[in-house]
């Protein structure tokens, strides 16, 4: 019985071993990239348990994403194998002070064809949650019928829907993901856009403002990514700004956001006030800023704690 069931597409991520232009790199490290893997992999670090489902190529690539991600903790019992269809691949480029690029090639992959038929509903019926976020539905119309399929059976046993907007300009047009984005909301417990999702989403600037709209459209709790790093978070009975811890030398944003949900959840898991949560979420999000890959540096319980004792900041 998982306490946060996931599903979306995960990929080779073939990440550059020295910085600049990916036309002039020779060579690659081969890692695992994927939002929903992401937010599984860290919450089974932090003591949970998390199911992740989705469809892999039947290929080297699809079987090297299975193990890695069940060999992180993750039930993927529900993960199933497509022979006609391939495992997706992305590409990181590495510019510097000029931030990351990420290039896709997941056209036509194998988890782009999820069908609601992959979804069990006696097995997200023991989920304490169901994190979603906006990147499967803009792989095709049959993973977003997967994601509403989903959701509504979730509602129908009771448990939490929540929705990390995550949106991928390179997927769909911003109106596509605010028409789609919206019609979920209605089903949606708690939502963790970052500010300019809110703003694409509201029409509005101000937090506040973000926060009430989205509030007003389904969710019961909105928790916003300020563009100067700090956390915006609201509910009925709660709302503040918590700011985020300082990391020096970061070497990698990637991860950070779905490290964030991953804390966030712990935090909600345990028990925590509304506050709390978010600042575990701020926590394990930044953690992940300071190593390679999408979730090499989430941390164990054990390194939480650690720091959480300390109260020092995130440093190499």
């Amino acid at each position: 019985m998982p306490d946060v069931i996931t599903l979306g597409e995960s990929m080779v991520l073939l990440t550059p071993d020295e910085p600049g232009p990916l036309k002039h790199v020779q060579t690659f490290s081969k890692r695992v990239g994927g939002a929903e893997s992401n937010v599984a992999i860290a919450l089974c670090r932090l003591g949970h348990t998390a199911g992740w489902i989705s469809r892999l190529g039947r290929d080297p690539f699809g079987e090297f994403i299975l193990s890695t991600i069940r060999g992180e903790g993750v039930d993927t019992t529900w993960v199933s194998f497509s022979d006609e269809r391939p495992t997706g691949v992305m590409f990181k480029e590495r510019l510097g002070w000029s931030g990351t690029n990420v290039y896709y090639y997941r056209t036509g992959s194998a988890a782009s064809h999820l069908q609601p038929d992959d979804i069990p509903p006696d097995y997200l019926a023991t989920a304490g949650f169901l994190h979603i976020t906006g990147i499967t539905p803009a792989l095709s119309a049959d993973a977003l019928a997967t994601v509403r399929h989903a959701v509504r059976v979730a509602r129908q046993h009771g448990v939490q829907v929540c929705l990390d907007p995550n949106i991928r300009r390179k997927l769909w047009t911003p109106e596509e993901a605010r028409e789609t984005l919206c019609s979920l909301l209605q089903d949606v417990d708690i939502c963790l856009p970052g500010q300019d999702e809110a703003e694409l989403l509201t029409g509005h600037h101000r937090p506040e403002d973000q926060a009430a709209a989205l509030m007003a459209a389904g969710p019961s709790c909105v928790v916003i990514k300020l563009e100067d790093k700090r956390v915006y978070y609201r509910s009925a009975s709660d709302s503040g700004v918590v700011p985020a811890p300082k990391v020096h030398d970061v070497v990698d944003t990637v991860g950070a956001g779905d490290g964030f949900a991953a804390g966030f959840l712990s935090g909600l898991l345990d028990g925590l006030s509304l506050r709390d949560a978010v600042v575990r979420g701020s926590v394990v999000g930044a953690f992940a800023l300071r190593s390679p890959g999408d979730f090499e540096g989430y941390p164990t319980r054990r390194e939480l704690d650690g720091w959480f004792a300390g109260r020092r900041e995130v440093e190499r």
